[in-house]
This record gives C-alpha cells, sequence and structure tokens, in this order.
C-alpha cells in the first residue's frame, strides 16, 4: 500500500463513505441526528498559521494528524493556482471538517475554504456535496475550482435543475458534487420512491438487478454554503415529490370555489388571523356556501369539503400577493422564496392552492398533484453522516443550532478590521414617506460618485421604489425574481461609481459586489437596507455586502411601522409612535423579537415532531410481524 493509500485508510473511518463499513447508502438515522457531536478543535489558530506558513514556504510540515496532512496538501493544490490561503481559510476549513459552522465574515474567502475543506475530504475517498444557493452559483464555483480540484486528481460535478437522471447519476459519481439543497433533497427521495434503501451490501447486490441505480451514493458529508439559511430559516420548508393527479373534474370544482367566495367580506364571512397566516369561515360564510348547487360527486358535494375549498380559495385571494408571493412566468405561476426572494422554480403549493391562485390570475389551473413522498430541509440535512457549513451570521443562532443539530458555531475573525460605518435604526410613519426619503438619500449619495444598494422586501417594493428614483432623475438597476436570469450581469455592474441598485434578499446571499478603484476611493459601497425580517442575523446578511476584504463601506436601515411584520406582532397603540422617535425604535425591535421568537418555536416542535415520528416508525418495524 503506497503512503497516500495508507494516509487516505487511516481517515475513511472518520469521514464515512459507500462500502462494508458504512453500507451501500449510507446516511444517518433520524433517531440519532441529535447525537451528532462536533469535534473540539485544540490549537486551532496555531495549527492553521502553521499550515499556512508550511504551504508559502514549499515544504511538509512534520507532527500533524492526518487530517492536517490532508489540509496542506489541499492548500498547496490551491496556492499552486494562484490562491494561496490565509490561515483564517485553513482554519474554517479544519472546522468544517470538525463537523462545526462557521462564521466568517463576508469577502473573506467562503468558497476557497469550502474549496479546502472539499478537498481534503474527498482525498480520504469521502463523496462530497457542496452546497450553494443556487444554480449560478453551483455552476460559477465548480468551474472556477475545476482545475484545483484536477490537481489533486479529483473529478468535480455540478447537478443543476435542466439535467436528466443519468447526467445526475454521473454528477453524483463525482467525488465532489457542486448543487444545491433542492436538486440534492428531491433526487434523494427519488431514490427512496426508485429503490427501497438497502441495509447491507448483500441486500444491495440482490436488489441492484430489479431496481434501478441511485442517483446518489448516500449522504456522506455536506458542506454547506450560507448554512444558516438552510438549517434556520428554511429549516421547515417540505420538499415534495408529487405526482400528477388526474381529476376531469377538478378544474370545474375549484373555479367554481373561487366564483362562490368572490362576493364574501372580510369581517362579516370570514375572519384573517392577527399573524395573516389563516382564513377561517364564520357562521354567515357558511351560510352562503349553503346554496351551493350539487355536483352530483358526493365528495364535491359534502360541506365540510367545499368549506376547505373555499377556505383555500379566501387564502388565495387576502393571503397571497402577486410579485410578493409569487410571480407570473410564461402564463404560469411561479412561486418567490420568501427567503432569498428568487422564483422558486418547480415548487408548488398544495391542495388546490396552486389552482386557485391560476384562476385569480385567470390563467390556465395546471394539473394538481398528490405528495408521493417528502422531507422537511432540517430532517433531510439531518441525516448527513458529517455535516458542516459556513455563512457570514451564525453567533444569533449558535445555541438552537446546537440542540437541534449538534453542531457547534466556531467564529473566524477577518484578516483585516472591517471599515463600515453603520447609522441608528431610522423609523417612519408608513412606507411611502420611506420611499421618498430613501430616494433622496440614494440620489446623494450616487452623486458623490459612490455605487449604492437599496435592499426592499418584494418584487412590488423594487418597482415601486425603482419609480420614485426615476423620479428624482435617477437609473436604478433592479434586480428581482423576475429578472434573476440577468443576475450576473446587475451583480457585475452594481459596484460602479455612482450605480444605484434596488434588489430583494436576492442581493443578501451568496453573492459579492466588486468594487473598481474608483468606487473604492469614493468611499466604497453604501447599503441601505429597507426590509424587517424576522431576525436581526438576515438584516446583517445584507448590510455584509458593504465591507468587505477590509474596503470602506456605510450602511443604514430604514423601516415603516406600516411593515407586515410590525403590524402583525405589535398592538395598534405601539404602531401610532412619533416617527423616529427612541420609541418607535424601541417598538420595530420589539416586533423583531417577537417573529424571531415564534419562528424558532416552530422549527422546535418541527423536530421535536421529526423525532417522535422516526422514533413511532422505528418502534413499529421493530415489532412488526
Amino acid at each position: 500500500m503506497t503512503a497516500a493509500a495508507a494516509l487516505s485508510a487511516s481517515v475513511a473511518c472518520d469521514w464515512p463513505a459507500p462500502g462494508p463499513v458504512w453500507g451501500p447508502y449510507p446516511q444517518r438515522p433520524m433517531t440519532e441526528r441529535s447525537r451528532r457531536r462536533s469535534t473540539r478543535l485544540g490549537g486551532a489558530e496555531g495549527v492553521a498559521r502553521a499550515l499556512t506558513d508550511a504551504v508559502a514556504a514549499g515544504r511538509r510540515p512534520e507532527g500533524l494528524a492526518p487530517v492536517e496532512r490532508l489540509l496542506h496538501r489541499a492548500a498547496s493544490a490551491l496556492a499552486c493556482h494562484g490562491w494561496a490561503p490565509r490561515w483564517h481559510q485553513l482554519h474554517a476549513a479544519r472546522a468544517m471538517l470538525a463537523q462545526h459552522l462557521v462564521e466568517m465574515p463576508t469577502g473573506e474567502g467562503k468558497t476557497y475554504a469550502l474549496a479546502l475543506a472539499a478537498g481534503a475530504a474527498a482525498l480520504a475517498g469521502t463523496p462530497v456535496h457542496l452546497v450553494t444557493a443556487n444554480d449560478y452559483l453551483a455552476r460559477r464555483d465548480a468551474e472556477a475550482l475545476s482545475p484545483y480540484y484536477a490537481s489533486l486528481g479529483l473529478r468535480v460535478g455540478v447537478v443543476t435543475s435542466d439535467l436528466d437522471a443519468a447526467a445526475r447519476r454521473a454528477a453524483y459519481a463525482c467525488d465532489i458534487t457542486y448543487c444545491t439543497a433542492r436538486e440534492l433533497g428531491f433526487d434523494f427521495l427519488r431514490d427512496g420512491l426508485d429503490r427501497p434503501v438497502a441495509d447491507s451490501v448483500l441486500e444491495a447486490r440482490l436488489a441492484r438487478g430489479r431496481c434501478a441505480a441511485p442517483l446518489l451514493r448516500g449522504l456522506c458529508m455536506a458542506l454547506l454554503d450560507e448554512a444558516d439559511t438552510l438549517l434556520i430559516d428554511e429549516a421547515g420548508t417540505p420538499l415534495v415529490l408529487a405526482r400528477a393527479q388526474a381529476d376531469a373534474g377538478e378544474a370545474d370544482f375549484l373555479r367554481e370555489a373561487w366564483q362562490r367566495v368572490q362576493p364574501l367580506q372580510e369581517g362579516v364571512h370570514f375572519r384573517v388571523s392577527a399573524d395573516a397566516s389563516r382564513v377561517s369561515l364564520l357562521p354567515p360564510g357558511r351560510s352562503t356556501l349553503a346554496d351551493w348547487p350539487a355536483s352530483g360527486v358526493p365528495l364535491r358535494d359534502h360541506p365540510t369539503h367545499r368549506e376547505q375549498a373555499a377556505v383555500l380559495a379566501l387564502q388565495a385571494r387576502e393571503l397571497l400577493h402577486r410579485d410578493r408571493d409569487y410571480v407570473i412566468r410564461a402564463d404560469r405561476v411561479v412561486l418567490v422564496d420568501a427567503h432569498t426572494g428568487r422564483a422558486a422554480q418547480g415548487r408548488a403549493w398544495a391542495r388546490g392552492l396552486q389552482q386557485l391562485v391560476a384562476c385569480k390570475e385567470g390563467l390556465p389551473q395546471g394539473d394538481r398533484h398528490e405528495t408521493a413522498t417528502r422531507v422537511t430541509v432540517q430532517q433531510f440535512f439531518g441525516r448527513y453522516l458529517h455535516l458542516g457549513g459556513i455563512s457570514g451570521t451564525l453567533r444569533e443562532s449558535a445555541g438552537e443550532l446546537r440542540r437541534t443539530y449538534g453542531l457547534r458555531v466556531t467564529i473566524v475573525p477577518p484578516h483585516r478590521p472591517r471599515q463600515v460605518w453603520l447609522d441608528p435604526l431610522r423609523v417612519h410613519a408608513d412606507t411611502p414617506a420611506l420611499r421618498e426619503w430613501v430616494a433622496r438619500r440614494a440620489v446623494a449619495v450616487a452623486s458623490a460618485g459612490r455605487p449604492v444598494l437599496l435592499g426592499v422586501e418584494s418584487v412590488a417594493d423594487a418597482e415601486a421604489l425603482a419609480e420614485q428614483l426615476r423620479e428624482q432623475g435617477a437609473q436604478p438597476v433592479v434586480l428581482h425574481a423576475r429578472q434573476d436570469v440577468h443576475e450576473a450581469n446587475v451583480l457585475a455592474s452594481a459596484g460602479l461609481p455612482g450605480t444605484i441598485t434596488v434588489a430583494t434578499s436576492m442581493a443578501g446571499r451568496g453573492c459579492d459586489i466588486l468594487l473598481p478603484e474608483a468606487s473604492v476611493q469614493a468611499g466604497g459601497l453604501h447599503v441601505i437596507l429597507c426590509q424587517l425580517n424576522g431576525s436581526r442575523r438576515i438584516d446583517r446578511q445584507f448590510i455584509g455586502r458593504a465591507g468587505r476584504q477590509g474596503q470602506p463601506g456605510s450602511a443604514e436601515h430604514h423601516v415603516a411601522l406600516d411593515f407586515p411584520l410590525a403590524a402583525r406582532r405589535l398592538p395598534v397603540s405601539l404602531l401610532k409612535l412619533p416617527a423616529h422617535s427612541r420609541w418607535s425604535r424601541w417598538a420595530v425591535r420589539l416586533a423583531q423579537a417577537l417573529e424571531g421568537y415564534a419562528q424558532s418555536q416552530q422549527r422546535v416542535t418541527l423536530a421535536r415532531w421529526s423525532e417522535a415520528q422516526a422514533a413511532d416508525l422505528a418502534f413499529s418495524r421493530a415489532h412488526a410481524p
């Protein structure tokens, strides 16, 4: 056995791979998710500095552990391609290999830290899934880093939404696969439907001739870019694999339900919950539905079924808004991801809600789908045997990440001090007043030769603020879910002197705005955030676009008392506080804290329910006849 093979074998037991030890399709049982334990890092900073010095001197370090030797080999290969890693990046990579989540500021080289960790793990024979925010970033990073991986003798693949099964299987067969959580999760669900996951090598061999080969090789190791988005913000998002449900009369039934609710009035026939998440019928509303003519189909004529259809129709009318919750593309309703602001292609509402929104917009309904199998993002990533990740904002959620996933948070300092000036929160009486003030402020800053990035909540907000800027004589560039195909071009120009870019949360995650020297000399990027998110962590992520790599920059945060989150969480008396006062700022922070607590409790409830469900399923299997 060669020295390299011996080294690989020495760490293969720590980093799982398909085979006799871990099985043909390795994954963690749901009942053991909370037992995951991150390895403590002893002298991590000193080791990272020693590795960096050794790479710079072109020598092999002595007395290092096998994991650190693999990291040295990966770092040396990265340096040979002109990307000499800093000790901060090696420290982050080593932490991720020890099942830590790493907080690293924007612009500090998170992409290279992930590449170092992925390269080291793949050298030990472990299949690595490197999960990015979207298809564009997956393709970009894989193409840019493929020469580095090739110099290590590793193959890199990319999974995007346009690939067929054969191409996906080939990409997952590579040593390192760049992909999104959505594609990865759905391929895992397809594997579960297409073939039963064997518990032993013998069972896998017996089933090989009867079933198609799985797409994945198991859930061995995942390294997550923007880890808090996946593990916190999107934890409860269901990944639902659905199949078309043929029902000739379903479209007519839903269309009739939509027509029946049009005369109904809020407060008279139905009530919307305080948090604007549910609709419930009142007795007058039920009485109005009583004259719904019979269809001759027993299920559709049942009062309960009709009331449920009416409630869904009211949800489509009252709670779901175009250019906020969905956009229209090619005569189809396309959902907008609430956390990223991007169009969620392939995602749809269930139980006929998607078809009712199509009725609302006067579009063809399309086929209704029934759920074949599903898993939440939280459940899916909990099944990985080895899990690590990185983000610019993790410390606020460190306790929840430790309790839910068993993952520690390691904070890596920036290699240069940040030079970002952050103004205090400013509260406006209403949204029109906010837009007018922000437009004047953006034009004034841009006139000094600085690029300006404006962050808004929805597509409609982006368009309205852009129109306000045009009235001020500016020519803003807009980036949102209806224009995400132009994302690369918009981001490439967002750092130019005097450019004003209006963007949804698309610009708050997974992107760097590069500044030419003229923009840096003028004072750097100025960020104006006009959102009220459920966590200050998300605010900090967007504001982090300014001041990357020690560059100068500035940011300010503006909210209005009529923002949906404030209206949902605060009593009317607090919404009437004088704008620009410290009391109004206190009220806004209170609303944000209440929203964050409610969301955290929902995630905790989901985690407990998942564990209880997995335990019940394991018990029923163990006692099955």
